[in-house]
């Protein structure tokens, strides 16, 4: 692997392009959790009226969507974190 010599000390090329994706990542998480709406639903849910054409075609929604995202953002997220946390040691 390409390493660099930053003050003195020898840095992995490959942990720096990981790093700066991963503060990408995580950035892009905070944006899309920001973005999602509340799962209260208020007194509207003890009466079942939750189940409207909105509840049932959650999945095709910008709702959906968002949350589709946050799903596979977290794992990535994760995957990164133990990736970097292997190329550091």
């Amino acid at each position: 692997m390409k390493t660099l010599m930053i003050g003195g000390v020898e840095v992995n090329v490959l942990s720096i392009i990981l790093s700066v994706i991963y503060v990408l990542l995580a950035i892009g998480l905070i944006t899309i959790v920001l973005l999602q709406e509340g799962k209260s639903a208020g007194l509207g849910s003890i009466g079942g009226a939750a189940e409207t054409y909105w509840g049932k075609n959650k999945a095709r929604s910008l709702e959906g969507t968002f949350e589709k995202y946050t799903k596979i953002g977290a794992g990535l997220f994760i995957v990164l974190a133990l990736i970097l946390n292997i190329l550091i040691k």
